[in-house]
């Protein structure tokens, strides 16, 4: 994917070193508060300086390459943050409509929302309550490493899915799915949920098309990287490398082929007219 030295978006909210692995990030705020209490109270702050140094704390939180990572990492989800708000301005635009911009937040570890507490465990997630999206970027080296989905489109593809759910609160499809809950079964409100996630893999897929007919960003395999995503993160491949059986009850984001599926029909159509998951009749 072609994204290096182009335009990145203004709406990041940076929240690294405030919440979970951050607090141990900032580990260098930490020694300086604490040289300074040190030396307020009388004592003398080379000798901790000088503790820290031989028990090697205070380049425990200095990785380096750690570092470099996560900055190109947040780059890069800055600048493909830019490109959904360009295309979807032009898409609500055209439909006469008016697109409003999330912010992407960007945490380390755990991080609080209008949604309520969250760890990295959980994965990106999107908030109604703030219209916010969050990811702690060590996801994307776990996408990469753990999940096998390697590729920069394959990160590109988590995004605009969590942008596809902002998509979604915009249309009121949302609010509508969340105006179901006590009105119908437990079941029928689970089997809603999944369509509500596989539109937002829809929504990511017609983004894909008009970033690749607008922008020409894709590269050779990139469209295999976001299928070889979507097939990743399908809930009975998950569910198969975390206890080794499927249970599809569970399901809370539709199986592989599902998500894939919604996701190529999204890049092949560009229409947001044709992606109602709510009335296809194989789900």
């Amino acid at each position: 994917m072609k994204w290096r030295g182009r335009s990145q978006s203004g709406n990041i909210e940076d929240r690294r070193g405030f919440g979970g692995r951050g607090m141990v990030a900032g580990g260098t705020i930490g020694t300086l508060a604490l040289v300074v209490i040190v030396w307020l109270l009388g004592g003398d702050p080379s000798k901790i300086m000088n503790s820290l140094q031989s028990t090697g704390q205070e380049t425990a939180v200095v990785d380096s390459a750690v570092i470099k990572s996560e900055s190109e990492h947040a780059q890069f989800a800055s600048v493909v943050l830019k490109d959904t708000e360009d295309i979807w301005h032009e898409l609500f635009r055209n439909n006469g409509w008016s697109y409003q911009e999330p912010k992407l937040v960007l945490f380390s570890g755990s991080v609080e929302s209008a949604c309520g507490f969250s760890e990295s465990v959980t994965g990106p997630f999107y908030c109604p309550g703030d219209e916010k999206i969050y990811i702690d970027l060590s996801f994307m080296e776990e996408l990469q490493q753990k999940l096998g989905a390697a590729g920069d489109f394959a990160k590109a593809y988590i995004i605009a899915h969590e942008v596809g759910h902002h998509i979604q609160k915009q249309l009121g499809i949302t609010e509508k799915l969340s105006s179901l809950q006590g009105q119908v079964s437990e079941s029928e409100f689970k089997r809603n949920s999944v369509k509500l996630e596989l539109q937002a893999d829809f929504l990511a897929g017609v983004w894909a098309h008009y970033a690749e007919k607008t922008k020409n960003i894709l590269e050779s395999g990139d469209l295999e990287e976001a299928m070889n995503a979507a097939a990743a993160v399908g809930d009975d491949r998950i569910q198969l490398k975390s206890q080794g059986y499927v249970v599809p009850d569970a399901f809370t984001h539709g199986t592989s082929q599902q998500r894939r599926k919604w996701f190529l029909k999204g890049y092949e159509t560009g229409d947001i007219n044709e992606g109602d998951t709510f009335s296809a009749s194989d789900l």
